[in-house]
């Protein structure tokens, strides 16, 4: 098969583009006039948000709220305790019934029949055509059920199965506008073993695809195993020469032969593949529904394959991860600090500064004020990281995209469910009027697993009416209410 070189795969040019420079500092602007849009996520367990949810909904909208993103779209019958297993565990239930004549036109099998529960299903669409009433957008984390292909030649994107399960849930919820997967074509991007996988493989799930599409495997593992010896073998010498000299340096100094390439643009391919077939899927449905996904924070959207100006066309939203805590899983910290690490546990002779230059050239990404892995704890977030790297990060997607509309950051203060250290209530504040100045519209805020009061104040007094600390009111959940700790005591 050949794979272009131009439109639906990496080049050179795709790949390495950012690596002419540093992230370009994109000047604060004045604050704009028009007020920030949030949107709430309603993430897992579902029960937490349905017992007060009018009074949750009521203010949220005095907060400005406009939009929301419910989801997974199941039930417990026993809702277990969050430890970062908690997708898998408990006794799930669908939030509805399936439909199976859906599936069977679409030539799947359906899912299998399971019973829901009444009374939390009967919640949960109050809540919707209540939100939809107000004039709120909504979106599913993906559709609440799946058919199954008979074969893997029948669906070999998935495509089926997503459409029928869209098709489905809207069927179930026809308040709502539509639904949003999570990383929608992606691939890995972490250079060490981390979140399940790493950078310089092929897992076993890819192949079939692979396969499908007439990739050459063999020049594939050719290509990753030149990368990975490049990567062991590089000098103090090669990165303080080579990584400063923009795409030509960064091509030399990781050696991007032409089998290396070979499997950048093959992974492209798949991507776009991919989303090409969820497209045509879902422009054939007879009830229109609005299609989006989550994607990689803009500096490692490219080597996720979800390069923001080839996808965009194929979603309603681009929901991008505005993520930047340490550790845990996801946040721009931590993703350079791991690299990092990596460079350096591979090849010993390199500085650690030797290895943030190697990195930066690869994603061409500069921390300002960040020369050691210790000043991301030690320093945190300065000034600059907001007016440069939050502001550059926001313009990039924008410039993309081309339609302010279009892009919704999706932005998250980085502890449940991505164990990430937690990012502060001045920072998250910092991270929004950041955005607004680089000309973002809207964002989704996605709680640890629901937002605190810190948060819903800085959010609130953004985007509406601030919020008034009544605790006979509306109170966030992850905050403990005044008198939790008074021991049963009560005033006089």
């Amino acid at each position: 098969m050949v794979i272009p070189g131009n439109k639906s795969s990496i080049s050179r040019r795709g790949f390495l583009g950012t690596a002419l420079g540093a992230a370009a500092a994109a000047p604060m602007l004045a604050q704009p006039a028009q007020k920030l849009v949030p949107w709430m996520y309603m993430i897992y367990p579902l029960e937490q948000w349905l017992d007060d949810w009018p009074r949750t909904l009521d203010a949220w909208e005095e907060g400005g709220v406009k939009g929301l993103v419910i989801g997974p779209l199941t039930f417990y019958k026993q809702v277990p305790r969050f430890d970062f297993t908690y997708a898998r565990a408990g006794d799930r239930l669908p939030t509805f019934v399936a439909d199976p004549k859906i599936y069977q036109r679409y030539g799947l099998i359906p899912p299998p029949a399971a019973a829901t529960d009444p009374k939390k299903e009967k919640q949960l669409k109050d809540l919707v055509a209540n939100a939809a009433g107000r004039g709120w957008e909504i979106l599913f984390f993906g559709p609440g059920q799946t058919g199954r292909a008979k074969s893997p030649e029948q669906d070999p994107f998935g495509a089926l199965s997503l459409a029928a399960g869209i098709e489905d849930t809207m069927q179930a919820y026809p308040q709502a506008k539509g639904v949003l997967i999570d990383g929608g074509g992606e691939h890995h991007y972490e250079l060490a073993f981390h979140h399940g996988g790493e950078l310089l493989e092929i897992r076993d799930s890819e192949k079939p695809v692979l396969q499908h599409l007439g990739m050459d495997m063999a020049r594939m593992n050719r290509g990753i195993a030149h990368l990975r010896d490049r990567m062991h073998h590089l000098t103090p010498a090669m990165v303080r020469y080579y990584a400063k000299g923009g795409m030509m340096g960064g091509l030399d100094l990781f050696d991007l032969n032409e089998d290396v390439l070979y499997w950048f643009r093959s992974r492209q391919e798949v991507t776009m593949q991919t989303v090409a077939a969820y497209r045509k899927q879902i422009d054939a449905m007879e009830h229109k529904a609005k299609f989006a996904t989550i994607t990689r924070a803009t500096t490692f959207s490219l080597l996720t394959t979800q390069d923001y100006n080839r996808i965009h066309p194929y979603f309603d939203y681009l929901f991008h991860k505005h993520y930047f805590w340490n550790r845990g899983f996801d946040g721009m910290y931590g993703t350079i600090a791991r690299w990092v690490r990596t460079i350096g546990e591979w090849n010993p002779e390199l500085s650690e500064e030797d290895c943030f230059l190697a990195v930066q050239c690869w994603f061409g990404l500069k921390l300002p004020g960040i020369k050691t892995v210790a000043d991301m704890d030690e320093k945190g977030f300065p000034d600059e990281f907001f007016t440069e790297i939050v502001a550059s990060e926001t313009r990039r997607a924008l410039d993309a995209v081309g339609d302010p509309n279009k892009v919704i950051a999706w932005v998250s203060t980085g502890r449940n469910p991505h164990a990430g250290d937690p990012v502060s209530a001045h920072d998250l504040y910092r991270i929004l009027t950041a955005s607004q100045s680089a000309g973002l519209k809207r964002f989704i805020f996605h709680p640890d697993l629901n937002i605190g009061a810190a948060e819903w104040d800085v959010i609130s007094g953004l985007c509406g009416k601030r919020w008034r600390e009544d605790p006979s009111g509306y109170w966030p959940l992850d905050t403990p209410k005044p008198g939790t700790w008074n021991g049963g005591r009560k005033p006089k």
